[in-house]
């Protein structure tokens, strides 16, 4: 890994140990700055923030009133960044998330000319809220921009400030009035994290906080080149072959009707999956781990962190069959199995 004082060089193991301890030290910051305004929800807050340096969008899922836009809204109070939020309605057009062209005269020579009216989108931290309440269109108006950080309006491309982050919030399918998210959507969503209800001792902190007279707020902690530095950081770790073939070979357990399908022929692959995780949940797996051994104070990526990471990069990309539904699977459930069916060590053919 180059060296912060001069990137053709490699860093020593001292300048590693320290970057890693610097990285820890600010995660727990901001990890604790968003817990004054956010109660509970910890290994939710863990993997929002674990997607902020992994350099991916998140998705956020559950039923409203559990904090979901909340903990968008603190995290973008930490970061000194700029913020926009778009409340997706069934109304809601392709123009009013990415901006339009309008028409605009020159008060001196009466000229008139298009130009481009930016949306919403052209924030660093965008809070997409109730992403399912609007229609397909809509939706896909953010694709662009999540995939290639870049929006194209009229034939004109134009670049989105780095770092860039897409935090959707999205109430459960099953709700009236919600639009299923597009596959290719939600793949452009490096996790997506079940936000569920909170504890008693939570919620009675929540109490004491919202209906008192003063409510704490959150500060902020870091800046547009400090996330920069941390996600190039991410990137650097060290994966060894073994790490990295055990994350290719969990990616094509998912996939049904081949000889890597978890289990075999009779295994919960081939009885419950419809279409399995694309390359980019393998790449999300080693993103996400790479982020988790950082976090662990570790500049190299082990079995534990792809496991640990497994159920929020893949739920969104195992698509269930008719018989999963009726047979009532859980999409976690199975993901797990899937994971406790791939084993870390590659299965030697004819052994």
């Amino acid at each position: 890994m180059p060296s912060a004082s001069n990137p053709a060089d490699p860093a020593t193991p001292a300048e590693v140990k320290e970057r890693c301890a610097q990285f820890r030290t600010t995660f727990t910051t901001l990890r604790a700055e968003v817990g004054k305004v956010v109660v509970g929800h910890q290994d939710v807050v863990e993997s929002v923030l674990m997607a902020l340096f992994a350099g991916g969008n998140v998705l956020l899922e559950g039923v409203p009133g559990l904090g979901k836009t909340l903990l968008v809204r603190t995290l973008a109070r930490t970061l000194s960044l700029p913020f926009s939020r778009i409340q997706f309605t069934p109304d809601l057009m392709p123009a009013d998330v990415i901006g339009t062209n309008i028409v605009m005269e020159d008060p001196q020579t009466g000229r008139r000319k298009f130009e481009f009216q930016k949306g919403p989108i052209f924030a660093q931290v965008v809070l997409a809220d109730e992403i399912n309440r609007a229609t397909p269109k809509t939706q896909s108006a953010l694709l662009e921009a999540m995939q290639e950080r870049s929006v194209t309006v009229a034939g004109v491309t134009y670049r989105l400030d780095k770092p860039f982050l897409v935090l959707a919030t999205q109430n459960p399918i099953e709700q009236e009035g919600t639009y299923p998210l597009p596959e290719a959507q939600l793949d452009r969503f490096i996790f997506k994290i079940v936000v569920g209800y909170s504890r008693l001792d939570d919620l009675m902190t929540i109490l004491d906080r919202t209906t008192a007279a003063e409510q704490p707020e959150a500060s902020t902690v870091l800046d547009g080149p400090r996330i920069l530095e941390m996600q190039d950081l991410v990137r650097n770790v060290v994966v060894a072959p073994h790490v990295k073939e055990y994350v290719a070979r969990l990616v094509l357990a998912t996939h049904p009707g081949t000889a890597t399908a978890a289990g075999g022929a009779s295994g919960p692959t081939n009885k419950y999956v419809r279409c399995g995780a694309s390359p980019r949940g393998a790449q999300a797996l080693m993103l996400a781990g790479k982020t988790r051994a950082l976090i662990e104070g570790r500049f190299h990526v082990s079995y534990a962190d792809i496991k640990a990471a497994a159920a929020m990069c893949l739920r969104h990309r195992v698509l269930l069959n008719f018989e999963a539904e009726a047979d009532r699977v859980d999409v976690d459930a199975l993901v797990k199995q899937i994971v406790d069916l791939t084993p870390t060590d590659p299965v030697k053919v004819g052994a």
